[in-house]
């Protein structure tokens, strides 16, 4: 259309300049040619935006059409990738259709058993319940006996503390009486006279010499002296038992008048040593005479110096423990 409207605007052109050089023309047909030319120039400029905006157009259509070849390009691409995915979705179908089949019948087999496993399930459900049943009661009865053991162990906590306590006091007591009783013999010799203390009870250990010549049961003056001591010492002490033993050695007793043997001399020389302490002011329903002969040695050699060592009287003071017996028999 466009070529067609440049052709007739050149022929028109060429029409008025072959008449205006080939011969004279009327006004009229002039102002007519002329206005024609004019319409002619006016379609040619009309004729020339068109064209440039045919251009303009044909270039964005161009554009256009190289928008949707890559468009088209991506498509191609796209629709290879989805033949693919879908190649991909119609295996997956095929997988997902044989696991569920495989379920199906996994399931038809499960169902098949599960009368008997329910059966079973149901005889263990019962045996569990009837176990823990039995659980539960011997948790029960096991916290009756805790509650019973913690009351238990309570009252003998009490009574523990209370028999640690009479035995500190005991102890106290017995320490006491032994600095008592020694400072009242201070005078002594350390190996005529002795005074310890064991298994809770003060020993007061006198040897022969200091009480007896050999072969007597009178005590001398020396010895007479230190019980006398040793019972002013223990006057008031109304919960100390006295108990008075007797020692020999193990030479046996010959031709002394009235003495038969080591028992005999060992109870007599107690028995005269209880006499001058109860004399000496110490209550005679306390004090206690005993024979041990040569029963309890202290040295089991037989020389001279082990000998001596064994012939002596032991004076044993012992606290009452009459407190400390009732905390016992109460457990």
């Amino acid at each position: 259309m466009l070529i067609s409207s440049f052709s007739n605007c050149s022929f028109i052109v060429s029409i008025l300049i072959l008449l205006f050089t080939s011969s004279c023309v009327t006004k009229k047909k002039y102002d007519d040619l002329n206005s024609q030319l004019l319409q002619v120039n006016t379609d040619a400029a009309n004729t020339k935006r068109s064209l440039k905006l045919a251009q303009t157009q044909q270039a964005k259509l161009e554009e256009e059409l190289s928008e949707l070849t890559k468009a088209n390009h991506k498509l191609i691409s796209d629709s290879t990738s989805t033949g693919l995915a879908l190649r991909k979705t119609k295996r997956l179908q095929t997988d997902l259709t044989n696991t569920y089949d495989n379920l199906l019948k996994n399931h038809e087999k499960l169902m098949s058993n599960s009368a008997t496993e329910s059966s079973r399930l149901s005889s263990d459900l019962t045996r569990r319940e009837s176990e823990l049943k039995a659980l539960d009661e011997n948790l029960k009865a096991s916290k009756l006996q805790i509650d019973k053991l913690s009351v238990d162990l309570k009252s003998r906590e009490e009574r523990l503390n209370e028999l640690e306590r009479v035995l500190a006091e005991k102890d106290k007591a017995v320490d006491a009486l032994r600095s008592k009783v020694s400072n009242a013999l201070l005078g002594f010799k350390d190996k005529d006279l002795t005074v310890n203390v064991k298994n809770g009870k003060v020993y007061v250990s006198l040897a022969e010499q200091l009480l007896f010549k050999s072969g007597s049961t009178k005590v001398d003056p020396k010895g007479q002296e230190a019980l006398q001591k040793l019972a002013k010492a223990l006057q008031g002490q109304s919960d100390v038992n006295v108990l008075v033993e007797g020692h020999t050695d193990d030479v046996p007793v010959t031709k002394i008048t009235g003495i038969q043997d080591n028992w005999d001399l060992s109870v007599l020389r107690a028995t005269e040593i209880t006499r001058i302490l109860t004399k000496a002011g110490l209550d005679a329903a306390k004090v206690t005479p005993s024979g041990r002969g040569q029963t309890a040695p202290v040295e089991t050699g037989r020389t001279a110096e082990a000998r001596q060592k064994n012939r002596r009287t032991e004076i044993i003071l012992t606290p009452k423990l009459d407190e400390l017996f009732q905390i016992l028999e109460t457990n």
